[in-house]
């Protein structure tokens, strides 16, 4: 143990803590792989889901809006859908990321990873 330093001498019990966190935030990312969320527009004419990493995974348009003259309005739906379902993955990672840092005892608002 080093002298002077308190509770932070203890390096072997700060590794394996620093272990165990770097165990839990592999599972952690693992999971967010598995959490799906669902993004969309026009009214749910236009779903796009994606994982809580954030990779598109499925898109559901419905057939009612395949006219050829409103071409550019279905992209605009299908950009806005894709959009909204990354967003809506990046605040379900958070909570993911903040849920575990609960867990572990450390500070409201840490960001992880480090």
């Amino acid at each position: 143990m080093l002298k002077g330093l308190g509770g932070l001498g203890d390096m072997a019990g700060m590794m394996k803590k620093a272990q165990e966190m770097q165990a839990k935030m592999g599972e952690m990312q693992d999971g967010l792989a598995n959490i799906q969320v669902t993004g969309e527009s026009g009214a749910g004419l236009v779903k796009a889901t994606a994982t809580a990493k954030g990779d598109l995974v499925a898109l559901d348009i419905d057939p009612s809006i395949f006219q050829p003259d409103e071409k550019e309005m279905v992209e605009d739906l299908i950009l806005a859908a894709i959009k909204d379902a990354q967003t809506r993955a990046s605040e379900r990672s958070r909570e993911e990321m903040t849920r575990m840092a609960e867990s572990m005892g450390l500070p409201a608002g840490m960001k992880l990873p480090f």
